[in-house]
């Protein structure tokens, strides 16, 4: 056989069906630019020397393997379709003559145009738009990009070798679908529908049961340690329900209507309701596919853009002070001393700049974790602690707290004032092993402005003991049964703020960290931490910055992945019901009727993955706003607005997509 018709049937085989095959090279090239860009900003140097560059980039990585397990996900996808429409194509070729080693052939020569055009197109899109990515990288990190022009050689070879893995394993899986496949099968195999599946109503009360146990951990988890893993938990139940309820209970809903003979006999829905039974196994996978998807784009849209636009809220949380020094000691003489230390210290640098201090806020405390059942607390080594019991406990003395607030109060012996952070407490009683027993004068407001309240992920009790030898006695204890690595020690922590720009304050500090570690020799009790609010923005800019960013990528992938199952499953659906329906218009329907009854049917099928991804939205709110705590973001009405916009914007760009798709489908089947 001539060499050169394996590649021309091969070229006018995709000519031919240019419908499925463009989409198919569209997707293709948008995906490996997709995965070219995101490695070209894990592994470019450019935004590694930026300020936050490492942070972002090491967040970014993250996403690297998650686009690469998509783009193959994806390209599966189209080709197992694009395998459905040329099943005919090949069977032709078969019967006339040609072995399933030519068809292979023609494959293989097929597969190998599209992996040209789609890692020309995709690469080359990728390099020229990876500038455009690395400025708006830049941009959220609050930097200066460089102006050079480069193409990162590990981009490059990354995804060289990822779409040529997934292009082979598409080409093996086709051939392997050609060689098992008998010429008859392959000659009817456009037309082969699937038979109208039974009503599992085992797997849809099991898909149920699923849901609602995520629904449950969402709705229970308080602990934001714990949400972490319980969302991942939560996400593989919603994934396996979804499939179930979209596959499995689809169906059944559909048995219950056709039991519905008032519904069921109505022109459309009859129509409807019998043509999404009879494929709604293959429907429901992809529906539920779309479900997930759209679920995984608001989740990450609405959770990294409130992170963005809350940063400089949670930045002055976690960081009340534009400047902040504490120093850890083992004795509660020295933490006393240290206060004046850290004075002495502060003062030194702040004249030898001309700087002064004010609105400052200085203390000594002593906290460590317990396990706490009401108002009993039991001290025990943290491999013991139960994340659900955990507490923080944080003593300071009267002394401290009348400085703090400017108030005076009076305790007595065992008296102790509490006040709590993100709990609760009820009772006018604390007992600590045994070994303490306090009465609770009162409980105060909050009176301790301390960045520990931004990322504390437990219930947090402030107590205000009489004296040091209370505090002295607090610690011994909390030593003897947290051994020497483990103990906590006092802390003794001074907060000021300036008045001067970004730049003299990240001087100040190195003055400040380089003041301190020249006299590290004559304290060698000491243990400082010197932190400044401006040094600290840009390890927040990338953080929330990187997030946004790889959250922004990875719902463009999603969004090509839920456009992609859309217009295929218009195109494959449009194909099987032109038939179906030129037949009811020879048996006397209208074309008014058979139009109204494909809206019915698109609507229904189409509005069910957009209204369960918002129920689903919903439940993963609880979990969402505890994870976002550990960030620092406590605040829950921008968290509300944020989700709530981001449903908006995407059920809007949901119906644009679900429009531009249907075109396809009706004019198969008008």
């Amino acid at each position: 056989m001539n060499m050169h018709l394996y590649p021309k049937l091969a070229w006018h085989g995709i000519i031919k069906n240019k419908k499925t095959y463009v989409p198919f090279l569209l997707t293709s090239i948008g995906l490996v630019m997709m995965f070219y860009i995101v490695s070209y900003l894990t592994y470019n140097k450019s935004v590694k020397q930026m300020r936050g560059g490492d942070d972002m980039q090491m967040i970014l990585s993250w996403g690297v393997p998650v686009v690469a397990f998509f783009v193959v996900i994806f390209l599966f996808y189209m080709n197992s379709f694009l395998m459905r429409r040329r099943k005919t194509e090949f069977g032709l070729y078969n019967i006339l003559g040609m072995g399933k080693g030519n068809i292979a052939r023609v494959l293989l020569w097929q597969n190998l145009m599209l992996f040209a055009v789609s890692i020309v197109g995709g690469l080359g899109m990728g390099i020229l738009l990876s500038k455009l990515a690395e400025l708006c990288a830049a941009k959220m990190l609050s930097n200066q990009a460089s102006l050079a022009f480069v193409i990162e050689p590990s981009a490059v070879r990354n995804t060289l070798f990822l779409t040529v893995l997934s292009f082979v394993l598409i080409l093996l899986y086709s051939l392997g679908q050609i060689h098992v496949a008998k010429p008859i099968e392959l000659l009817h195999g456009e037309k082969t529908g699937e038979k109208p599946p039974k009503a599992r109503w085992i797997l849809a009360l099991l898909g149920m049961l699923l849901l609602g146990t995520a629904y449950y951990l969402a709705l229970t988890t308080k602990d934001p340690i714990q949400a972490l893993l319980v969302l991942f938990i939560a996400i593989v139940l919603v994934i396996i329900a979804s499939y179930l309820l979209f596959i499995c209970g689809s169906v059944a809903l559909c048995k219950l209507l056709q039991k519905n003979k008032k519904y069921y006999y109505k022109l459309n829905h009859f129509v409807s309701v019998s043509s999404m039974s009879y494929r709604m196994k293959r429907n429901g996978a992809s529906l539920a596919s779309i479900c997930i998807l759209s679920t995984g784009v608001l989740v990450m849209i609405s959770s990294s853009l409130c992170l963005r636009i809350g940063e400089d809220a949670s930045l002055h949380t976690r960081y009340p002070r534009d400047l902040e020094v504490g120093i850890r000691t083992k004795d509660y003489d020295q933490s006393v001393a240290a206060a004046s230390y850290i004075e002495q210290q502060v003062d030194a640098v702040l004249q030898a700049s001309h700087q002064t201090r004010k609105n400052e806020l200085a203390y000594n405390s002593l906290n460590f974790a317990a396990l706490r059942q009401g108002g009993d607390i039991s001290v025990k080594p943290y491999t013991e602690v139960s994340g659900t019991q955990l507490v923080m406990l944080n003593f300071v003395t009267l002394d401290t707290y009348e400085k703090i607030t400017g108030t005076t109060e009076t305790l007595g012996e065992n008296e102790v004032l509490l006040c709590m952070f993100r709990g609760t407490f009820s009772g006018d009683a604390l007992n600590i092993d045994d070994q303490f027993q306090f009465h609770i004068k009162k409980q105060v407001p909050d009176f301790l402005e301390g960045g520990d309240n931004a990322i504390a992920t437990y219930p947090t009790m402030y107590l205000v003991v009489p004296d040091g030898e209370t505090m002295s006695r607090l610690y011994e204890y909390q030593y003897s049964v947290y051994g020497e690595e483990m103990a906590s020690s006092y802390q003794t922590w001074l907060g000021f703020d300036l008045d001067c720009n970004a730049d003299t304050q990240m001087e100040l500090e190195k003055q400040l960290e380089q003041q301190f570690a020249d006299n590290a020799q004559t304290h060698q009790e000491y243990f400082y931490e010197v932190e400044s609010l401006e040094m600290q923005r840009y390890s927040f800019y990338s953080l929330f910055g990187g997030l946004l960013y790889l959250g922004i990528l990875l719902s463009v992938v999603f969004l090509f992945g839920t456009v992609l199952i859309m217009y295929y499953k218009q195109i494959s659906e449009g194909y099987e019901d032109a038939a179906r329906f030129e037949i009811l218009q020879k048996v006397g329907m209208t074309r008014k009727e058979i139009k109204k009854s494909i809206n019915s049917q698109i609507l229904t099928v189409f509005a069910a993955p957009l209204l369960a991804s918002g129920v689903h939205l919903c439940f993963a709110f609880p979990l969402l706003r505890k994870l976002l705590m550990m960030f620092g973001l406590s605040n829950t009405p921008l968290l509300v607005g944020v989700t709530g916009g981001s449903y908006l914007v995407f059920a809007v760009l949901y119906a644009v997509m679900y429009k531009a798709t249907s075109r396809s489908y009706y004019q198969l089947v008008k």
